[in-house]
């Protein structure tokens, strides 16, 4: 063990507090990325392993099989409601380009900010928006 200074309790408490808020959002990232995951499993495996099973004895129903697909169907329908709900990155980037969930105020992003944004780079003094157009 290492002997502490003095200025080391403050530090520790800092750190302690900086480990928590973590630990917060790494539980809030593993359960929504338990959620997503568990019904990803509960829509797409009966419809895998069916599957399997008409590819083995052929003895599925087509009405049960389109059932099973439609599951998983409703499932990629769940997902644009499942991320904003658990997800604030999401859930702002949204806000950004749709204007039913842009917040008064806001300015509307227009398309050359977003190409720019889009393409890792500012603006070139060969190519800048005048000598392209």
């Amino acid at each position: 063990q290492v002997p502490r200074a003095p200025s080391q309790p403050l530090a520790g408490s800092e750190s302690r507090r900086f480990t928590n808020k973590h630990s917060k959002k790494a539980l809030k990232a593993s359960l929504t990325l338990g959620i997503l995951l568990g019904m990803f499993f509960v829509a797409w495996l009966p419809f895998f392993v069916t599957n399997v099973a008409q590819a083995v004895c052929s003895c599925v129903p087509a009405g049960f099989f389109d059932v099973l697909t439609w599951l998983g169907y409703c499932n990629s329908t769940m997902n644009p409601i499942i991320y904003p709900l658990f997800m604030r990155d999401f859930k702002r980037a949204m806000g950004k380009f749709l204007p039913c969930c842009r917040r008064s105020g806001e300015p509307r992003p227009s398309a050359i900010s977003l190409s720019m944004r889009n393409s890792n780079s500012g603006p070139r003094a060969a190519t800048s928006l005048k000598n392209v157009l």
